[in-house]
């Protein structure tokens, strides 16, 4: 089983900047996905953008294509891999609690590209990001 905690959440203006951290241990296979989902109150929970550990491999929502980029620190003991979410130019529409999660193994990077939550069994405990216009 993989364990996530997230950090790095908080509340800023419309305009401004975060960086989500996810710092990931127990997996025991070095090619899956990983990915930031995002539930807003009264919403259902949605793939903010996913990477297929594997290759590197990016797929983002359209509501934040340009504004976060998703990135992966993998050591080379695969112990403790750190997953971030950097996002600019915030909008109040992004505020959600902001969840990292994890996959099974994979092959490809094509099972990543739907960002289903489906896709992914194991979960952090979810940091809230507010922003205020």
């Amino acid at each position: 089983q993989v364990q996530l905690v997230e950090s790095g959440g908080g509340s800023v203006q419309a305009g401004e900047s975060l960086r989500l951290s996810c710092a990931s241990s127990g997996a025991t296979y070095r090619r899956y996905c990983m990915g930031w989902f995002r539930q807003a109150p009264g919403k259902e929970r949605e793939g903010v953008a996913t990477i297929y550990t594997g290759n590197g491999d990016t797929y983002y929502a359209d509501s934040v294509k340009g504004r976060f980029t998703i990135s992966q620190d993998i050591p080379q003991d695969n112990a403790k891999n750190m997953l971030y979410l950097q996002m600019n130019s915030l909008k109040p529409e992004d505020t959600a609690v902001y969840y990292c999660a994890a996959g099974g193994f994979r092959g490809s990077s094509s099972y990543c590209q739907s960002l289903s939550v489906y896709e992914h069994h194991s979960w952090g405990q979810g940091t809230q990001v507010t922003v205020s216009s």
